[in-house]
């Protein structure tokens, strides 16, 4: 499983049937791959809850998402395991099927609100206009196998 951790001042996510938008705080984009498990789901939602990616007064990253209140915008993006060694034209058969994947990709969600954070969602398997105000920028790439941080 892979998430890409945007620390953002605002993001948002519309299409015809959703818009949800958040203020400070993460922008994530998830990708489950054929071998994510709820384990690769937990302990990703503990690592990003507890990332210290916000300043303190003296411009230290210090402060996790819990401590500066902030919200937390989650974004299926099975295009993370794009397969682009042959050819133009990516592959996607290293991405869970859809029904396992928006399984997990849910339970994630629930592990992330377990820590008390505000989650907002876009729609699994839509094609969705995102808005990302990333603040730094800082962009960080989280990913776990076998339920380890890789």
């Amino acid at each position: 499983m892979k998430v890409v951790v945007q620390r953002v001042r605002s993001a948002s996510v519309t299409n015809d049937t959703i818009n949800n938008q958040i203020n400070k705080g993460y922008c994530l984009l998830v990708g489950v791959g054929q071998d994510s498990t709820k384990q690769d789901a937990e302990v990703l939602a503990k690592k990003i809850a507890n990332a210290r990616l916000f300043e303190d007064a003296e411009d230290k990253l210090n402060f996790n998402i819990q401590q500066i209140e902030g919200e937390i915008l989650s974004i299926s993006q099975f295009t993370l395991y794009a397969d682009v060694k042959k050819g133009n034209r990516p592959g996607f058969s290293n991405s869970k099927n859809p029904t396992e994947a928006n399984e997990l990709y849910e339970y994630f969600n629930d592990c992330l609100q377990s820590f008390d954070i505000p989650v907002k969602t876009g729609e699994f398997g839509t094609h969705m206009n995102v808005e990302i105000n990333n603040d730094g920028p800082v962009t960080i790439i989280y990913e776990s196998q076998d339920g380890k941080i890789q």
